[in-house]
């Protein structure tokens, strides 16, 4: 009878029909020299959504769940052998903002920039909104670049809700180009969307 492995993150079964993980030993110590990629981002999204440790780091991943099938590591597998995975990161809420659920019609493999500007948390220290800075008795706007890579400055002005409707012009203009940019209609529509 063969051993049952131990649940990951008391949820997933790790039922892979190989090892996931390659070591080697030098001068008596064994360290890793392989890991299964596709391993690796299971375990990952699993971290996220079922780690107390991760969700007191990052608490915007409180309630997030994986759907019953993916909790079975092939199933996931199967599933991002058919995506553009490599050099990307896997993300729930392009498609669908404020998602919850990592699901196959959730879920996309995006560039780490394109995650980065999506989840652009820029916003000044206290209650004004995303890309506000009180400067001097005055709004100021910025909005980070994902292409230049420069903070462009988008003036001042006379309360939050109008520089913060400033900083969403830019965002949105910035998600088109984005948009442009993308080989999978989904993301494309779902870029085109975002902060119009």
């Amino acid at each position: 009878m063969q051993k049952q492995k131990k649940l990951v993150y008391s949820v997933g079964v790790n039922d892979a029909d190989y090892p996931t993980r390659k070591y080697e030993t030098t001068n008596g110590k064994c360290k890793p020299i392989w890991r299964c990629p596709f391993y690796v981002a299971w375990v990952n999204m699993l971290s996220r959504c079922y780690s107390p440790i991760y969700q007191a780091k990052y608490p915007t991943y409180i309630g997030c769940t994986v759907t019953p099938e993916w909790r079975n590591f092939s199933a996931f597998k199967s599933w991002m052998e058919q995506q553009p995975w490599e050099g990307n990161q896997l993300d729930k809420d392009i498609l669908f903002p404020e998602n919850k659920l990592y699901s196959p019609n959730a879920c996309v493999f995006v560039p780490a920039a394109l995650n980065k500007f999506l989840n652009d948390n820029s916003a000044a220290k206290g209650a004004l909104p995303t890309g506000v800075h009180l400067h001097r008795g005055r709004y100021m706007v910025q909005c980070e670049n994902p292409f230049t890579l420069k903070r462009e400055f988008l003036g001042y002005h006379g309360s939050p809700a109008e520089a913060h409707s400033a900083w969403r012009k830019r965002k949105h203009e910035l998600a088109c180009q984005w948009a442009d940019m993308q080989d999978d209609p989904r993301i494309a529509k779902a870029l085109r969307g975002r902060f119009a």
